[in-house]
């Protein structure tokens, strides 16, 4: 006999009507370029007080052998276990408004019950609007404005649409809560900020900025972006430090940028002239990616 997904989560007693707020989720595990999605969720947590008001029982959802938690251990006993959690939590912006926000890892069994589960509070605290953020890699100069794409459950919702008309792509939970959601009667987005694939292993806060721009556009919360202009501006100049240090780097990066501005600009969608020869995005990338990592093994 299937469980009731309700059984899922656990509710704080003590939670305020929440008719009309937004839920923001992001879940650790599924692909975050430039760790855009993560290091905005940082962010809200770092600048808003919040308290968790749900909680599910992880037990039931996390292969913990397939990605084991830490443990400290002090000289002769164990001291800390950094236990998962998947919960949510009530923020409110800079004027007061509540929102609210989910966070985890992705669950490695019952998707469908929890996107159940989520639906069940949705409907239980009046919740307008569903939204999801991380970030993707693309074959994109980080010289260039960072583009944020989104999808909806109603097209009213879509902001800035993938240039992509259909593709297959491998599952997640947010992209299976986004679909059940609306095939409830729900609205439900997400947003995808593209992220240079070079620098996709490290933290790209140009991403998370992009991200949040896009999201307090299409929920109305006012969230103050300072702290990660600031990280954004450093890891630029730091970026263009190490850049304008190799000539050959350099050069890789006037390639991509001349194969991206071909892209944007041609009504054809033609990358590059004929008689002009660039290397892919992918050979782009790989050579970028192994400076970096020269440079971060000689620091």
């Amino acid at each position: 006999m299937a469980l009731d997904p309700e059984d899922l989560f656990e509710v704080d007693s003590d939670v305020p009507d929440l008719s009309g707020a937004v839920l923001l989720h992001h879940f650790d595990g599924f692909m975050d370029a430039g760790a855009a999605g993560s290091t905005l969720v940082d962010h809200l947590l770092a600048v808003h007080e919040h308290r968790v008001v749900a909680r599910f029982d992880v037990d039931d959802l996390i292969d913990y052998r397939a990605r084991r938690p830490t443990m400290t251990y002090a000289t002769d006993r164990w001291e800390h276990y950094d236990a998962p959690e998947l919960v949510v939590r009530l923020l409110h912006d800079s004027v007061g408004t509540p929102f609210l926000l989910m966070t985890g890892p992705e669950p490695d069994r019952r998707w469908e019950a929890v996107a159940a589960a989520v639906r069940s509070l949705v409907e239980r605290w009046g919740v307008r609007l569903a939204v999801s953020f991380h970030g993707i890699p693309m074959g994109v100069p980080h010289t260039r404005k960072l583009s944020v794409i989104s999808h909806a459950t109603r097209p009213e919702l879509v902001a800035e649409a993938s240039p992509f008309s259909r593709v297959q792509v491998p599952g997640n939970l947010s992209a299976l809560l986004e679909l059940r959601l609306g095939e409830a009667g729900h609205d439900a987005m997400g947003f995808a900020a593209y992220v240079p694939h070079y620098l996709a292993q490290g933290t790209y806060p140009t991403a998370a900025v992009g991200l949040l721009e896009s999201l307090t556009k299409a929920t109305g919360l006012t969230v103050s972006s300072a702290a990660l202009q600031e990280a954004a501006l450093r890891t630029n100049a730091e970026i263009a430090r190490q850049v304008g240090e190799s000539e050959e780097v350099a050069q890789v990066v006037e390639a991509l940028e001349r194969q991206y501005d071909a892209f944007t600009e041609a009504s054809d969608n033609l990358l590059v002239g004929e008689d002009e020869q660039l290397p892919s995005a992918d050979e782009l990338g790989a050579e970028f990616e192994r400076f970096l990592a020269e440079r971060q093994r000689d620091r």
